[in-house]
């Protein structure tokens, strides 16, 4: 291998190593806080990263996995940083794991479409194959793909059987799954957009959420090879389905529409589930977006109340209904 192209390898790797460091958050908290502080900007929600995720039925080579959800993470030294990103981006693609990253994903999501179960065996005779020893980091990055363009975990259920099973971010039965007529998971498209509504407030015009779809390559009107047509998805099936609110901006003049979470929405998720999904897509942690962390640990703080009022009640409730029953030892005259 040429000099040049293992001291790329290398410095991938070193900063690799740096981001699963603690001190190696200093600067994307800095840069996460900088973004959340900027109204005006839409690249800190979704940047580049989510134009090279491997879609359905593509043999497309995406960037690297903390690039592959479409959130930039440029701070004031973007002019100074290009240059290692690109370094990175071409180590990325010259890395022959890469192909066999995008056919794990592939081979999931056709696991997962229909419903079969996932075993290490499978994934080794079926894409892996002369790359067994590689299997770990394989696995690894196709699963952040998986979570970051669907919106599924991959977890391991059976470490003696090395089985796997998909986890949704929603907490909902697999019957309600928000999927579209090819059983492709929308998830990762919700989460993205209630993320969205979060940072701006806990409402987001439609300019504003398109702004962002945007930069990923979504477009209203135009069908998206992982998320159908986006518009119909956003607008009519996630506000039926009572994810999302849309309405009419108002006393706007032309019209204009804005987005809330819906009421389901509140139910099957969390504040502090979106903001973690945001900030394993800024390769940070929800604590480096200051104001929505502070209001996603509060959103937490009234649902362990409300859980234990509930719980509270429901074991009054039983106890009175112990007490108003007959005594079975008791006999009549």
């Amino acid at each position: 291998m040429p000099r040049g192209q293992k001291s790329k390898l290398r410095a991938r790797a070193k900063r690799w190593q740096g981001r699963s460091e603690t001190k190696g958050l200093g600067g994307a908290q800095a840069t996460a806080a900088e973004e959340e502080n900027s109204p005006s900007s839409a690249s800190p929600l979704l940047g580049d990263r989510s134009q090279n995720l491997p879609t359905a039925g593509t043999r497309s080579t995406p960037k690297s996995p903390q690039r592959a959800a479409g959130v930039s993470c440029a701070d004031s030294n973007e002019g100074a940083n290009s240059q290692n990103e690109e370094s990175s981006d071409e180590s990325y693609c010259e890395d022959p794991l890469n192909e066999k990253v995008v056919s794990l994903v592939q081979f999931l999501l056709r696991k997962y479409q229909e419903k079969e179960p996932i075993t290490k065996a499978d994934m080794l005779k079926s894409v892996i194959k002369n790359k067994k020893y590689q299997f770990p980091e394989i696995l690894k990055r196709a699963s952040e793909h998986m979570e970051l363009a669907f919106g599924i975990d991959l977890k391991e259920v059976d470490p003696i059987r090395n089985c796997y099973t998909f986890v949704n971010k929603l907490d909902l039965t697999a019957d309600d799954m928000v999927m579209d007529e090819e059983n492709t998971p929308k998830t990762g498209l919700l989460m993205i957009v209630l993320a969205v509504i979060f940072k701006k407030g806990n409402c987001a015009t439609e300019e504003e959420v398109w702004k962002v779809l945007n930069l990923m390559g979504v477009y209203a009107g135009k069908k998206h090879s992982i998320y159908g047509e986006p518009k119909k998805v956003l607008t009519q099936e996630l506000v039926q389905m009572k994810y999302l609110e849309y309405r009419q901006v108002p006393n706007s003049d032309p019209p204009c529409y804005e987005f809330l979470w819906g009421p389901r929405a509140h139910v099957e998720t969390s504040k502090m589930k979106v903001l973690e999904f945001l900030a394993k897509v800024h390769d940070t942690t929800p604590s480096a977006f200051p104001s929505c962390y502070e209001e996603a640990m509060k959103d937490e703080e009234e649902r362990a109340r409300a859980r234990i009022e509930a719980r509270a009640r429901s074991s009054a409730m039983a106890t009175a209904r112990a007490k108003a029953k007959p005594s079975s030892s008791s006999c009549p005259k």
